[in-house]
């Protein structure tokens, strides 16, 4: 009979069962992470766009609505990533909160619309993070001081991580802080740590660059003195290394700006992201 009143006595005090934890979705890999580290084992958190996925060009499946209508919370990023998302939460009939991590950045532009890659700047990760961990302590009060406590451990190392990008960076004179990339996802990154990211001429991210897009790049190098280029999409490395041989730029490896990778890729977490791309910069800007 004691042991018996024991065990029930077991079940009550401890932290939520799997059963009973608070059920969030995320849209897409960053957020996943940002939820799993605030929510530990008080969540159950599905991500829409798993690992080396991209959230841009997501096309939702028939399971993402049932999802959907069996969470609490819905986390997204806003600014416009989702553009899949309303209709998403609209036909699943879901009741579930919708979070918007993003909330009170001041967006910057990508053309005529809102730059969605606020997650590319550090300070800016902060701000997801707080947004995060408040959604989680109203939706379950009871956790509340865990995911507060949790949220707090994490804020620290992310203002380590920020100290460390600019440490990095710091190192590397201000003249060769320029970089050519394929990207457009790193307008938040270079409006904080003063790296100037460069759209190399008349290459679309959709086809692989021809001969004569290539010399047009070579020509652009050498007028603008660009120390490194990231072009993601040659698969033909003697386009990399005529590149290489003509400018005396560095040829850089991947930088990664929309999801996170599988767990034996370079950036299953946040930081491991971020840690990932500013040793790609430094490693290919530094002399």
């Amino acid at each position: 009979m004691h042991r018996l009143l024991l065990c029930v006595l077991l079940l009550i005090a401890s932290p939520l069962h799997a059963a009973e934890r608070l059920d969030v979705v995320a849209s897409f890999s960053i957020l996943g992470d940002f939820v799993r580290t605030i929510g530990g084992d008080r969540v159950n958190v599905t991500m829409l766009v798993g690992p080396d996925s991209d959230v841009h060009v997501y096309t939702p499946a028939p399971s993402d609505a049932k999802r959907i209508a069996d969470a609490k919370l819905v986390v997204v990023n806003g600014l416009g990533l989702e553009g899949w998302l309303p209709r998403l939460v609209q036909s699943s009939g879901s009741k579930a909160t919708v979070v918007t991590a993003s909330a009170g950045i001041t967006p910057l532009k990508l053309g005529a619309a809102a730059d969605p890659h606020a997650w590319q700047s550090v300070p800016n990760a902060r701000v997801y993070v707080t947004d995060i961990a408040n959604a989680l302590a109203v939706a379950a009060p009871d956790d509340a001081e865990f995911f507060r406590a949790q949220a707090k451990t994490y804020l620290d190392k992310l203002e380590t991580l920020d100290r460390e990008v600019r440490e990095a960076l710091a190192k590397i004179p201000a003249d060769r802080r320029k970089v050519i990339s394929t990207h457009d996802a790193f307008g938040y990154f270079s409006a904080e740590y003063g790296i100037r990211f460069i759209a190399p001429l008349g290459v679309s991210t959709e086809s692989e660059p021809s001969a004569r897009d290539i010399a047009a790049i070579i020509g652009q190098i050498k007028a603008q003195r660009i120390p490194a280029v990231f072009l993601e999409n040659i698969s033909d490395d003697r386009l990399i290394r005529r590149i290489a041989a003509e400018t005396g730029s560095k040829v850089g490896g991947t930088l990664i700006s929309d999801g996170l990778t599988g767990e034996k890729g370079p950036a299953p977490t946040y930081i491991d992201m971020v840690r990932h791309n500013i040793k790609a910069l430094t490693s290919a800007l530094d002399h």
